[in-house]
């Protein structure tokens, strides 16, 4: 991979990391160590979410959120032969787990999917689901299985980082590369007018779960989340989708969970453009992220979504650019930097 600079370096050590949802104190200690000496102060609420802050001179808060969660999968059941049975852990399709690498921890599943004779296994293939497929880790029987993978055991795509020319790719950019931005934020920023508060949150894959705890807790005057979108840039890719990779970050108007705020969103092209900072609107015909848990919280919190455009959502090899990120990091830190009137 050669020199990946010290972006490349913060994602590979985000991205590696397995922590699905209801998971994370693994990840939340990796990113803990990375702010030590860039944060005046931090907390583990109840739920798990991880909370920093840097104090700014005023009595207003603004709150940037990345959920540090990823997608994954639980084991269900061990029948007599060893082999396991699973359930999603958020958006995981069979498709895309299906003669995959699973990692549970330091064992390693393979995903087969059941039928006796060809033309089964062909309509199995077809119509696939999770009742079909299996997860093979190399045990002898339920007794053996039991003993690497129990019930209970979680799950994530056994993927690794990798970086070509200014393109990063990686299992959990969703939305590790959310909290790379936040922890870089939090890094440059010397002196804010408004305290800061950086919100690794638990759980948004399966609810917005974090998100709204965290957002009751600290109350913020405003909310951004910073999490990938997807993109209309591969051949025949969707036609109302006009994000493409390589064209600056994305600026949220709406998704099917929240439309973000106006004020928040005209202030957010007004610095773009102030600072030549490349960016493209962004309306999702689908999908969501935790903005929608802080408009939802308490009396309302003003809220709006910052995404970075992805392709392969979802997948082991989720693909983001380093141009996109790094436009990402500098709207989020000039938006912290300008404050709140």
């Amino acid at each position: 991979m050669g020199n990946l600079g010290e972006l490349g370096e913060l994602v590979k050590k985000l991205t590696e990391v397995h922590s699905p949802s209801g998971r994370e104190q693994e990840i939340a200690s990796v990113i803990l160590k990375e702010l030590e000496g860039h944060i005046d102060g931090y907390r583990i609420d109840k739920l798990g979410n991880l909370i920093v802050w840097k104090t700014g001179t005023s009595d207003k808060k603004v709150l940037l959120d990345a959920h540090m969660d990823e997608i994954g999968v639980v084991v269900t059941n061990i029948d007599d032969k060893g082999f396991l049975k699973i359930e999603r852990v958020g958006g995981v399709s069979p498709y895309t787990i299906f003669e995959k690498r699973l990692c549970f921890g330091n064992v390693i599943g393979i995903v087969g999917i059941e039928g006796e004779t060809a033309e089964e296994s062909q309509n199995n293939i077809q119509k696939m689901s999770l009742e079909k497929l299996f997860v093979d880790i190399g045990a002898k029987n339920r007794e053996e299985a039991e003993k690497l993978c129990p019930i209970g055991t979680f799950g994530t795509f056994d993927s690794y980082f990798h970086k070509q020319g200014d393109f990063m790719i990686s299992k959990s950019m969703d939305d590790r590369i959310g909290c790379a931005i936040i922890i870089e934020t939090l890094k440059r920023i010397k002196n804010p007018k408004n305290t800061v508060y950086g919100v690794f949150a638990i759980q948004e894959e399966v609810g917005l779960i974090g998100a709204q705890t965290a957002g009751y807790d600290i109350n913020p005057d405003v909310a951004i989340a910073l999490d990938v979108t997807a993109v209309g840039d591969t051949p025949k890719g969707m036609k109302r989708i006009p994000m493409a990779l390589g064209k600056g970050v994305c600026i949220k108007v709406k998704d099917t969970m929240s439309i973000s705020n106006r004020y928040i969103v005209d202030k957010l092209r007004n610095i773009a453009e102030k600072h030549n900072i490349q960016y493209q609107m962004e309306v999702l015909t689908f999908g969501g992220t935790d903005a929608a848990g802080y408009q939802a919280t308490k009396a309302g919190i003003p809220s709006a979504t910052i995404s970075i455009p992805t392709r392969y959502i979802h997948t082991p090899n989720e693909m983001v650019c380093e141009s996109d990120v790094e436009a990402t990091i500098q709207l989020t830190l000039k938006y912290c930097e300008e404050g709140l009137e």
